[in-house]
């Protein structure tokens, strides 16, 4: 049976993705008078609920609120869950227009408009901004056995591996938090970083603590390693020209996200050598007129460039631009 396609649906802007950038987007719009809306493949701000259940912000909630709704934690650094509250009673505060669960499939640019074509419908709009982020796409390490069932991009719990043999793959905030918290529950944590040392960026409260686990040896870790393939009861890593086995149950391979970078390309825009997308830092319009940049997305593979809280002025800078040129052409 054939779904039904809603057409010709006309609004001056279209916001791509529903996370805090794309709702600070939306807030602006609405209060410059732009007709608007919201498409999110996932649910609100989906990026943070695929977040480990026990996750803390490096940011405090001060520094990620939106436009002066007071975000309240009890703590000065706010939770996962503290998180999906308070954005919930953003889009509530400013009855945001979100169409959520709607899938952007392609943006394109004829004359003076854009046609968003989505999985359920097709919109006509003056102006667009992606905010898409780059959580749905994890960095993958291309060898054998990355598919197999055991080996995950992404955490919720830690529960269901206590006493196993898992691997975790990385240096940054998400290995560790990983690391730190299957040992906790009682896995036989494995680390495996291809760096020399845990990464310096990692939250400062956090790192004497991961370091201290791998100095006494509760965190088996193994620096400037690689993996070179993944079996259903082994990991195998080299460690300069020596390839050893591990027994393993599950790995997390925790090695970074990047944008989506297809569909960005498909809208027409340029992709640098340096893995990022291209826009004017003024304005965050990208090479095709009147589609703007907004958020994270911005960073390319350049993931820890930008954070929501340096990031939510984004959305004054581009609505801004926006709300100018429908003056002049008015």
């Amino acid at each position: 049976m054939k779904k039904s396609i809603k057409e010709n649906f006309l609004t001056d802007l279209i916001i791509v993705g529903a996370g805090p950038i794309g709702l600070a987007c939306g807030i602006e719009a609405k209060k410059n008078n732009i007709s608007y809306l919201i498409i999110e493949k996932g649910c609100v701000v989906n990026s943070i609920f695929n977040y480990p259940t026990n996750m803390t912000f490096f940011s405090t909630s001060q520094k990620i609120e939106l436009s002066g709704v007071p975000f309240v934690s009890h703590g000065i650094k706010p939770n996962r869950r503290e998180a999906l509250e308070y954005f919930r009673r953003v889009k509530e505060s400013y009855a945001l227009n979100i169409n959520t669960y709607e899938k952007a499939e392609s943006v394109s640019k004829t004359g003076k408009y854009f046609t968003v074509i989505t999985d359920k419908a097709i919109y006509h709009s003056k102006f667009v901004i992606i905010a898409t982020g780059y959580y749905d796409n994890p960095n993958l390490l291309k060898v054998p056995g990355e598919s197999l069932p055991k080996v995950k991009h992404y955490f919720d719990e830690p529960h269901p591996y206590s006493g196993h043999k898992v691997a975790v793959i990385g240096a940054g905030n998400s290995a560790v938090d990983v690391a730190l918290e299957l040992f906790r529950i009682g896995a036989d944590v494995t680390m495996i970083i291809r760096e020399s040392r845990i990464k310096p960026s990692v939250k400062y409260w956090v790192k004497p603590d991961i370091e201290n686990r791998i100095n006494e040896g509760s965190v088996k870790t193994y620096f400037n390693t690689i993996v070179e393939k993944i079996t259903p009861n082994k990991i195998f890593i080299r460690n300069k020209n020596k390839i050893t086995g591990i027994d393993n149950d599950f790995v997390f391979s925790m090695t970074g996200y990047h944008p989506d970078f297809s569909f960005l390309k498909k809208t027409g825009i340029k992709i640098s050598r340096e893995m990022c997308p291209v826009f004017n830092r003024k304005t965050f319009e990208s090479n095709v007129k009147g589609l703007f940049l907004a958020g994270v997305v911005c960073g390319g593979i350049n993931t820890d460039k930008y954070f929501i809280e340096n990031s939510i002025k984004h959305s004054e800078t581009v609505i801004g631009e926006i709300a100018s040129r429908m003056k002049m052409r008015s």
